[in-house]
C-alpha cells in the first residue's frame, strides 16, 4: 500500500505537467497527497473493519464477508473522503462521495485500480485477490472494465508479494486480463493523458515489469506521462509488493500525510504487517 502512496505523492506534481524522463527529484515541496492515497487508505480501513467484525466461526472470505466489505467500502470512502473535498476527485466520484444515496455509476476510470492495493496485500489466494478487488470496486466502478482494472492490479500485487517471477506475472495477466505486448519506450512518445483503466492499468503494469527496483519502477511510471500520479500509484503498489520500499523513501513519503491519514496508515501496518526484506520471497526479473 505504501508503494501506491509514494507513487501518488511523487506523481502529484506531474499529472498536468508531464515529465517524460526518468531524471527528476522524487520529493519536492510541490508534491502532495491526492485522492489516490486517501481512497487507498479508505479501502484499507474497510478491509480491516470487515475482518475485525467477521464472526469467529468465519474462517474464509465468504459471501457474507464480501457483502459486509462492500458496505464498509462505501462507509469509509465517504466518511474519510468528505474530509478532503479538494484532493482531486473526478466529478462523478465527488458526487458519489457526498451523496446521501451512493450508488455505482458504471465507471471504468482508473480510480478502480489506484485504490485497490490493500485487497491484493490481504488476499490469501488468486480468488481472494479478484473477489476482494471486486467488492471494494463495484460500489462505484461497476463497469466490467473498471472491475477488470482493479482485479488485474490486485492480482499482480498478490503474485508479486508471494515471490512470482516477473515472467509468471506477465503470463498470468496476459492470459486473464491484458495483452502486454508493448514496451514503455515504444509507447512513451505518443502516450497522452487518459483516465480509463484500459489505457492506464496495462501501462502501469508494464512499468513495473520493466523495472529493476522500486525507485526505478516509480521513475519509469512518471516518465511515461499521462495521468502520472495514478499510473505511478498503480505501478508503485505492485513494485512495493515485489521489491519492498527503501526506508528513506518511506520516511519522506509519510511526512506528507496529515495526522488522520498517518493514523490510518499505522493502523494498517499493524494489522497487515508488510514482509521485511529477510522474509520477502524473491520477485525476480526472469
Amino acid at each position: 500500500m505504501l508503494g501506491a502512496i509514494i507513487g501518488d505523492i511523487v506523481g502529484s506534481r506531474f499529472e498536468f505537467n508531464n515529465h517524460k524522463s526518468k531524471d527528476f527529484e522524487l520529493f519536492t515541496e510541490e508534491c502532495f497527497v491526492t485522492d489516490d492515497s486517501i481512497m487507498t487508505l479508505a479501502v484499507a480501513k474497510a478491509l480491516m473493519e470487515a475482518v475485525k467484525t467477521a464472526p469467529e466461526a468465519e474462517c474464509e472470505f465468504d459471501d457474507s464477508f464480501h457483502d459486509r466489505l462492500a458496505g464498509l467500502a462505501v462507509k469509509y470512502m465517504q466518511e474519510i473522503g468528505r474530509n478532503y473535498p479538494h484532493c482531486g476527485y473526478g466529478n462523478r466520484f465527488y458526487q458519489w462521495v457526498f451523496s446521501e444515496d451512493p450508488r455505482p455509476y458504471n465507471s471504468y476510470g482508473n480510480g478502480a485500480a489506484m485504490r485497490v492495493s490493500p485487497a491484493g496485500l490481504l488476499a490469501e489466494s488468486l480468488l481472494d485477490a479478484r473477489r476482494l478487488a471486486e467488492s471494494v470496486t463495484a460500489v462505484t466502478h461497476n463497469h466490467e472494465e473498471g472491475i477488470k482494472g482493479a482485479a488485474a492490479t490486485a492480482t499482480a500485487i498478490y503474485l508479486a508479494k508471494n515471490g512470482a517471477q516477473k515472467s509468471e506475472i506477465r503470463n498470468h495477466l496476459a492470459q486473464h486480463y491484458y495483452a502486454l505486448d508493448f514496451t514503455i519506450d515504444d509507447i512513451r512518445p505518443g502516450y497522452r493523458f487518459d483516465e480509463t483503466c484500459q489505457e492506464t492499468v496495462p501501462q502501469a503494469i508494464q512499468c513495473f515489469l520493466e523495472s529493476e527496483s522500486f525507485e526505478d519502477a516509480i521513475r519509469t511510471a512518471i516518465s511515461l506521462g499521462g495521468d502520472s500520479d495514478t499510473i505511478a500509484a498503480i505501478t508503485g503498489s505492485i513494485a512495493g509488493a515485489c521489491y519492498g520500499i527503501p526506508e528513506e523513501m518511506e520516511r519522506k513519503a509519510l511526512a506528507y500525510l496529515n495526522e488522520e491519514l498517518l493514523a490510518l496508515y499505522d493502523e494498517w501496518t499493524a494489522f497487515c504487517r508488510p514482509n521485511m526484506p529477510d522474509e520477502r520471497k524473491e520477485c525476480s526479473n526472469v
